[in-house]
C-alpha cells in the first residue's frame, strides 16, 4: 500500500511537468495533425484515394472497431469495394498531444460515423472512440501508423 501511494505521489509531482514540457514545434505539430485528422476524415468520406494514399503510412495498422485489422492497401480497397463506407464523420472530441520535438502525436477522439441505411430504412450510426499515432515523415509529411477504434454503446433516449 505504501508503494502505491510513492507511486501516486511520484505521478502527482512529474505530471505536470510533462505537461508543461511540449516544445513549440510539440504545439505546431498538435494543430497540424488536428488539421490533418479533419482531412483524413473527409477523404474516407468521398473516397479521395489520391489523400488517402499519402496519409496513411506503409506500415499503417488499421484496427477496426470490430478487431478486423487491415494494412494500408487492404483498408484502402475495401473503400474502393464497398466494405468500409461512409456517409459522413462527425468529430464530437479531438484531443492532439504531440512528441519527440513534433515529430509524432497520438490523437484520441470520439467520433459518429454514418453508415448507408440498415436493410429497414432506419439510421445507421456507429459511435466510436479511437486511438491514432501518426509520425511525421521527413518527405512525406504526416502518416497515420495506427488507428484503433471502439465502440461505444448507443445513448438510451
Amino acid at each position: 500500500m505504501k508503494k502505491l501511494q510513492l507511486l501516486f505521489m511520484l505521478l502527482g509531482l512529474a505530471l505536470p511537468t510533462l505537461t508543461f514540457a511540449q516544445t513549440k514545434n510539440d504545439q505546431a505539430a498538435a494543430k497540424q495533425v488536428e488539421t490533418l485528422e479533419r482531412q483524413r476524415f473527409e477523404a474516407q468520406v468521398k473516397k479521395d484515394y489520391t489523400v488517402l494514399e499519402k496519409v496513411f503510412a506503409e506500415d499503417l495498422v488499421y484496427t477496426h472497431s470490430n478487431g478486423k485489422q487491415n494494412n494500408k492497401q487492404e483498408y484502402i480497397q475495401s473503400i474502393r469495394d464497398g466494405k468500409s463506407q461512409y456517409e459522413k464523420i462527425d468529430v464530437e472530441a479531438l484531443n492532439v498531444r504531440a512528441y519527440n520535438d513534433g515529430k509524432a502525436a497520438v490523437v484520441n477522439g470520439t467520433i459518429t460515423i454514418t453508415l448507408p441505411p440498415k436493410p429497414d430504412g432506419t439510421p445507421n450510426l456507429a459511435h466510436l472512440k479511437y486511438v491514432v499515432v501518426q509520425i511525421k515523415d521527413p518527405k512525406k509529411g504526416w502518416q497515420v501508423v495506427l488507428w484503433q477504434s471502439q465502440k461505444q454503446p448507443e445513448a438510451k433516449s
